[in-house]
């Protein structure tokens, strides 16, 4: 079958102008894409905080870990990530202070710890600077951001049955 055959629209000036299978999966891929980005809820301000705070405590693992950057974490204050605690604020800010000015050159300049940095910051700014109203804080337990565990606050009900109970 000629181009002339298929039809006016599909030649011009003698060339086939449709479309291959190569293009044809092209589109296809492309309108599956789209149609997956329409289902997908847009990163909100607690979301973006949330999954970069994931992303740090996972790249700080790997950093105490790894046998090439173990010594460089050893100079570093532990931290838990906590974006419902208001102590974030001020922990991240101390801890990226310890980043900047880490005693060693060369643990200032190792990847992960730049990488570690450069989230840092940015968990930072989203924080403080572009979610700054957005984001509401559920505790103020500054010690739990500096060894991970969450003492419990009992409401007033509960507090006064533990005292009646003791």
């Amino acid at each position: 079958m000629t181009a002339e055959a298929a039809g006016p629209s599909a030649a011009v000036n003698g060339v086939d102008m449709r479309p291959g299978p190569s293009a044809l999966i092209c589109c296809l891929f492309l309108s599956l894409l789209q149609l997956q980005q329409t289902h997908s809820a847009p990163l909100t301000c607690y979301s973006r905080a949330l999954g970069l705070s994931e992303e740090i405590m996972a790249l700080l693992e790997k950093i105490h870990n790894d046998r090439r950057t173990k010594t460089c974490a050893a100079d570093l204050p532990k931290i838990f990530l906590d974006v419902h605690n208001q102590c974030i604020t001020s922990k991240l800010r101390d801890f990226l202070y310890v980043l900047l000015n880490h005693p060693s050159q060369s643990c200032r300049n190792k990847p992960r710890l730049v990488i570690l940095k450069r989230k840092v910051q940015n968990l930072h700014t989203i924080i403080t600077r572009i979610c700054f109203r957005d984001l509401v804080f559920m505790s103020d337990d500054c010690e739990a951001i500096d060894t991970g565990l969450i003492s419990p606050h009992y409401a007033e009900d509960r507090l006064q049955i533990l005292q009646e109970e003791s």
